[in-house]
């Protein structure tokens, strides 16, 4: 790697608008790559940004770009029609060896540009000014800037505005890199949740076989099917990303599928689902689902007490205003159940937050053909 000082490109020859490289260059490269911004898809929090910059400065070019051993890549850009140029010809190459900000009125009076091909030719660079992307290190990653094809200078408020607005880069770059963290740590927790259900379901299950009492075992039995169907929803949570939208007829067929194997032979579980192809968060999909799961027990508890066969539906439907309904419905016990399943026991109580934490409802109907119970929320942005 050159020295700084130095203006050397690839060939070996000397050009006198190569900018040197950076004195923490390999720090400031680290922490560019580390930021994993590099090739991501255009954004429109970053074209907004260059789209008003320009519009401030009143300038046809403006650029998001970071700087890489060996191109300049532009997050978003108005005017150029590229996405990377080649460092050798990179401007804000220079502009990164000062402390915050560079303006060059005409570039073809500054001895760094004026032999530039980007300011002899097209696309006729005559004027540049970029403010540097930073870190909290103060390492500089690139530069919002922006270029006219005319000799010109800011003034005063255009000059702050840059300077603000790649301020607001570099937040919307440390607004991702938390949000990655986020996820690394959700997964951990998500991992040792697990783990710690599978071992309380384990002890349960244990401990119910040495009871003697077969009030106490069916009711540890009872418990420990419920732990694993949550461990079963929560491993399906698992694999999914916390930024991730998921289709809830999808997700729900999923949840009808674990619930199968917890509920006794005697009993099946349909799904029909009405609400195409509408999305839900994880966090409000890992509700929805626990809601299902205490109801679908309820209804294995209260609705068939003596194993007598049975049908449970689940149905998932989205109303013209945009509501989502899911709604489970057994042809069990019916009324004479109604008193149990609307008391206040564990399940119910659960069934009450999780419909509070969607800012939802819980409505129930019981009569001689079963018990209905339906959720009905807004799924978030």
């Amino acid at each position: 790697m050159a020295n700084a000082g130095e203006k050397q490109v690839a060939d070996g020859t000397q050009k006198d608008y190569v900018a040197a490289p950076h004195p923490d260059n390999d720090k400031r490269v680290k922490a560019l790559h580390n930021s994993r911004i590099l090739d991501t898809e255009r954004e429109a929090d970053f074209d907004e940004i260059v789209e008003l910059i320009a519009k401030i400065c009143d300038v046809p070019f403006a650029v998001v770009n970071f700087i890489d051993t060996n191109r300049q890549w532009f997050k978003a850009e108005v005017g150029l029609g590229t996405r990377e140029l080649p460092l050798d010809e990179s401007i804000c190459a220079h502009a990164i060896l000062l402390d915050d900000y560079m303006e060059i009125p005409d570039t073809l009076e500054d001895p760094r540009m004026a032999t530039n091909p980007l300011c002899l030719g097209a696309p006729n660079l005559r004027f540049y000014a970029g403010a540097l992307l930073k870190t909290a290190d103060g390492l500089p990653l690139g530069t919002l800037c922006v270029l006219d094809s005319h000799p010109r200078v800011l003034d005063e408020l255009q000059r702050e505005s840059l300077k603000v607005m790649a301020r607001q880069v570099m937040r919307q770059l440390d607004l991702r890199q938390s949000l990655r963290q986020a996820e690394v740590l959700r997964q951990e927790v998500d991992h040792r949740v697990k783990n710690s259900l599978q071992s309380v379901a384990s002890l349960a299950r244990i401990h119910a076989r040495r009871l003697e009492d077969e009030q106490a075992r069916d009711a540890m039995t009872l418990m420990v099917q419920r732990v694993e169907v949550i461990a079963d929803l929560h491993r399906a949570l698992y694999e999914i990303s916390a930024e991730e939208r998921i289709t809830l007829s999808d997700y729900l067929t999923s949840v009808a599928d674990l619930l199968r194997r917890s509920l006794p032979p005697s009993l099946t579980l349909t799904v029909a689902a009405d609400c195409g192809d509408a999305t839900v968060s994880s966090k409000e999909a890992g509700s929805v689902g626990l809601i299902v799961a205490e109801l679908a027990a309820n209804a294995v508890k209260h609705g068939f007490p003596d194993g007598t066969p049975g049908q449970l539906t689940l149905s998932i439907d989205r109303a013209q205003n945009g509501a989502l309904s899911v709604a489970l419905r057994d042809n069990g016990a019916g009324s004479a159940a109604v008193s149990e399943v609307q008391g206040s026991g564990l399940g119910n109580t659960i069934i009450a937050m999780l419909a509070q934490q969607l800012d939802g409802e819980i409505s129930t109907q019981v009569d001689t053909s079963g018990y209905h119970a339906t959720l009905r929320f807004h799924a978030s942005d």
